[in-house]
């Protein structure tokens, strides 16, 4: 079929350049195009002003960072192509600053010892194997003997003896931690429910109230 004047020709993006700051849209793109082709550079420097106060209306949340109109010129000079000659009141961003990566951050791929008690654990022993012996090195291998035991029920099972959490600490610590002789936990309420992290399928939901659930049925 022969094109006429009456043909609409539809642009997609797909056809069109990609856009370096898609926020802003394709017609702030088109607006610093024309920006520079503007031969006075006084009249370009202005109209470069103009164009970053519609991106401070268009990217609202910019505002939330620090020195935020900084930021709003360096994006004005990347959606230029860092290709811009106009009296900014920043200096222009380095294309290989902005397209640098962060340093990555290390972490810490050490296997944990006991999956049920956390890597943290591990820590805690290190800090306590380095405190004097007397009665608070003995109160915070206590305090740690209750958290680990809470940690255990949690993830195994109904019950679990002193002694086996002596064992752990002692183990988990490279025998850098002894528990004193003749230490012994709080008994474990019998209201108390341990159970994994939601689990229950109630959790969270507040309880029933009003009239008791009737079951559907015909009426007599």
């Amino acid at each position: 079929m022969e094109a006429n004047d009456r043909t609409i020709k539809l642009y997609y993006n797909t056809e069109v350049e990609k856009l370096q700051m898609p926020e802003y849209g394709r017609n702030v793109l088109k607006m610093v195009e024309q920006m520079k082709q503007i031969p006075d550079r006084k009249k370009r420097s202005e109209q470069a002003y103009a164009i970053v106060k519609v991106m401070e209306s268009l990217n609202p949340q910019v505002h939330q960072q620090e020195n935020f109109m900084q930021k709003l010129w360096d994006h004005l000079y990347m959606i230029a192509g860092y290709d811009l000659d106009i009296d900014s009141p920043f200096p222009a961003p380095l294309p290989e600053v902005v397209a640098s990566r962060p340093d990555p951050i290390p972490l810490n791929t050490r296997p944990i010892k006991a999956r049920h008690y956390g890597r943290n654990i591990e820590s805690i022993l290190d800090l306590i194997a380095k405190e004097p012996e007397g009665e608070v090195k003995t109160e915070m291998i206590r305090s740690l003997a209750i958290y680990m035991r809470q940690q255990y029920l949690i993830w195994n099972k109904d019950t679990v003896a002193d002694a086996t959490i002596f064992q752990d600490i002692e183990r988990l610590s490279g025998g850098k931690v002894k528990v004193p002789e003749g230490m012994e936990l709080s008994k474990i309420s019998s209201d108390i429910s341990f159970s994994r992290p939601g689990i229950n399928l109630g959790f969270g939901r507040p309880p029933r109230q009003g009239r008791p659930f009737k079951s559907k049925g015909k009426r007599k």
